[in-house]
């Protein structure tokens, strides 16, 4: 139980710069005490307490304005932001490192019973605001933007913006080509503050344009110097010539 606080306590210092001592996050973070609160109703409600359960969940809500459903599973290392606001459906299953934002559901499009609400696997982020609707799955890593209103499954490692929600960006462009985009930006100290690869606009094309031209002439001088290099090495290597003799 201590390791799972600890754990709870360690990743709201690495997601809020905002966190400054322990106490401070035991005492005046709303989003880890609806987690801690949640853990308990969802223990009552797996063992058929469901009365409990839903009193306790209640009582959260009230002091945290977070509504969780006693039974939605959650993994470990949990940290929902704010908090405000936020509303996750019974039959939503969250997985390790994921965090929420103020304002987002994690609801049903349904009424019928059985499987209804979303399915976050490891590592996912939810912008403020977001409605992530049906029994759907945001695969690993995926990132929802703030306000998106999303239907349908994501793929791993995706960002998904607006309303419908829609991935961001074109398929195609590489890992490596990324990697390479990145260290270019470094070296010509430009930080691309939370730019998304690929990202569909113009301007964002225009920077990997510019990046992917600022890689070629790099390559393209690293040849040239080598050859330049080559022909100062022969020409050093070459006896001088020499005119008749006059004596």
């Amino acid at each position: 139980m201590f390791e799972r606080l600890k754990e709870d306590i360690d990743c709201v210092f690495e997601r809020d710069p905002a966190a400054r001592n322990t106490l401070e996050v035991l005492t005046a973070y709303p989003g880890l005490h609806a987690v801690l609160m949640h853990r308990l109703s969802h223990f009552l409600w797996v063992n058929g307490f469901k009365w409990l359960a839903r009193m306790n969940s209640h009582i959260a809500r009230f002091l945290t304005g977070i509504e969780i459903h006693p039974g939605v599973t959650i993994g470990r290392r949990f940290f929902i932001d704010h908090g405000m606001g936020v509303v996750i459906g019974e039959t939503a299953e969250i997985g390790n490192d994921c965090t929420l934002y103020h304002g987002v559901t994690l609801g049903g499009t349904s009424w019928e019973k059985g499987k209804r609400h979303p399915t976050l696997r490891n590592g996912v982020v939810v912008g403020a605001g977001a409605k992530v609707l049906g029994p759907i799955v945001v695969n690993a890593g995926a990132r929802i933007g703030s306000n998106a209103v999303v239907v349908k499954d994501v793929p791993a490692d995706a960002t998904v913006v607006g309303v419908p929600g829609r991935i961001a960006g074109s398929a195609g462009v590489s890992d490596t080509t990324a990697a390479e985009r990145e260290k270019t930006a470094e070296r010509l100290g430009f930080a691309a503050y939370g730019q998304v690869r690929d990202l569909s606009d113009p301007l964002s094309q225009a920077v990997d344009s510019m990046l992917d031209h600022a890689k070629s002439v790099e390559n393209q001088l690293s040849e040239i110097k080598s050859q330049l290099a080559e022909l100062e090495l022969e020409s050093s290597s070459t006896p001088p010539l020499e005119g008749p003799d006059k004596t």
